[in-house]
């Protein structure tokens, strides 16, 4: 966790090292800004394209995950490290991925393709006031 908390997200994901069967699985192929990993020893927050939620547990199945890193808040895309996220925020994508949507992974295991609209909406539905994200 302390290395999370400095905005790491590849320490997350080095957690999962034996249940990832591929670092490919960290990459989003209409990432532009990325490549993907050869390894778990280059693995940097410069190969990973999604976010973590820092606060998703399992009593809340309907809370976010992780998710494609490609947000913005009132319309400025978001910076690398922890984002606290209200549920009031106006959070959406951006333009450069999937024609302006993303994807969610929730805590009941489902993944979901989301609009602008239907990511504000999935993060009212969290069960849960703030999220703390950790964008790469």
């Amino acid at each position: 966790m302390e290395l999370v908390a400095t905005g790491n997200v590849a320490a997350v994901f080095e957690v999962m090292s034996n249940e990832l069967s591929t670092l490919r699985q960290l990459y989003c192929p209409a990432d532009t800004r990325r490549v993907w990993a050869t390894n778990f020893s280059t693995l940097s927050n410069s190969n990973i394209s999604y976010f973590v939620n820092l606060d998703a547990v399992e009593a809340y199945p309907q809370m976010i995950l992780d998710g494609d890193d490609n947000l913005t808040i009132g319309g400025v895309r978001v910076r690398p490290g922890i984002l606290n996220l209200w549920t009031n925020v106006t959070i959406g994508w951006t333009k450069e991925r999937h024609h302006g949507g993303g994807n969610i992974g929730l805590a009941d295991g489902s993944v979901q393709q989301l609009t602008t609209d239907g990511l504000r909406q999935a993060l009212q539905q969290t069960g849960v006031a703030t999220n703390r994200l950790v964008i790469p």
